[in-house]
């Protein structure tokens, strides 16, 4: 309590130094300095929330000053400094109304909205990636997705940036279970590196960066086609493409997919061949095959595939 105490009674003289007097125009550039050093001995003292306030007021400060770099900054170490005392909190179990997870996501929004005006799309978009890491991380991959799909707008100019931000995007739809979402962004991304990647000359085959996005962006497509299953009358047109590369009437298919290492290929040919069929032992023993070939999040997929095909009610999934 005492340090509380020390801490109000700092701010308010602080704050009454930016109050207008007769004849005598405030000093904000002092203050705002002295609301910094504030926050730095707040944070040492581990009075994360405290020192979050003194950098809101900081900010506001560089506003009256039109100093949009300093706001911008003063606003995302306030940021921060609420995350991680929201963090703190999660992790002493402490009961509460998330109201530092609230303040967080308005100074994120307030400096990406500052990095905006400023003409620095790069800066804004680092900023929405980094809350939408933390709330992926806090287990809150729903409102996660805002976030990462903003990156990914804000970085046009920077195509291996932006699929890298959809990734997320369709990770976090994933965790939601919202797989028809998930293929919809996957199926963008690939589209995206048909359209904007690197190429080889005479062909429409990725290459670099391009080509291991395209990749696993394949196998994801599969996987959740094989598990939503719709309908051949609501198959949109680029998945029945994508599914008849995977026939196997398509020998020679794997030409038109050379992104993608042909042992995988020939075990996702018969991962559908054996959903066609309805075939659950093949199932399991190619789930064995592509266990180390896949990432964790395919692992996931092809479990529910193979789930699915043992409860065909829907239950699996």
């Amino acid at each position: 309590m005492a340090a509380e105490g020390d801490f109000l009674m700092r701010y308010r003289a602080v704050s009454n130094k930016l109050k207008k007097r007769f004849l005598r125009k405030p000093n904000v550039a002092e203050a705002s300095e002295q609301f910094g050093q504030l926050a730095r001995e707040l944070k040492q003292q581990d009075c994360l929330q405290y020192a979050a306030f003194c950098n809101l007021a900081m900010a506001r400060c560089e506003q009256t000053l039109f100093n949009a770099p300093g706001e911008a900054l003063a606003l995302t170490d306030a940021a921060r400094l609420f995350l991680l005392s929201e963090r703190e909190n999660h992790a002493l179990r402490s009961p509460g109304f998330d109201e530092h997870l609230q303040a967080a996501l308005n100074c994120y929004s307030f400096a990406i909205k500052v990095y905006i005006e400023m003409n620095q799309p790069v800066m804004a978009a680092s900023l929405c990636l980094e809350l939408g890491n933390a709330l992926k991380e806090m287990n809150r991959p729903g409102e996660a997705t805002v976030h990462f799909q903003r990156a990914a707008e804000l970085q046009t100019q920077m195509p291996v940036e932006a699929l890298l931000s959809l990734w997320e995007l369709a990770s976090c739809k994933i965790l939601t279970r919202d797989y028809d979402g998930a293929l919809v962004v996957l199926s963008e991304m690939q589209m995206m590196c048909q359209e904007r990647g690197l190429q080889l000359p005479g062909t429409n085959t990725p290459v670099g960066a391009f080509m291991d996005i395209v990749a696993k962006c394949e196998i994801s497509r599969v996987l959740l086609l094989m598990l939503l299953e719709p309908p051949p009358q609501k198959l949109l047109p680029e998945h029945a493409q994508t599914l008849e590369r995977y026939a196997w009437e398509s020998f020679d298919s794997h030409s038109q997919v050379s992104f993608l290492p042909e042992n995988i290929f020939l075990l996702l040919q018969s991962v559908v061949m054996a959903c066609q069929e309805k075939d659950i032992d093949s199932l399991k023993s190619l789930q064995t095959e592509l266990w180390p070939l896949l990432s964790a999040e395919q692992n996931h997929l092809l479990h529910l595939v193979v789930q699915e095909r043992i409860t065909p009610s829907g239950q699996g999934v």
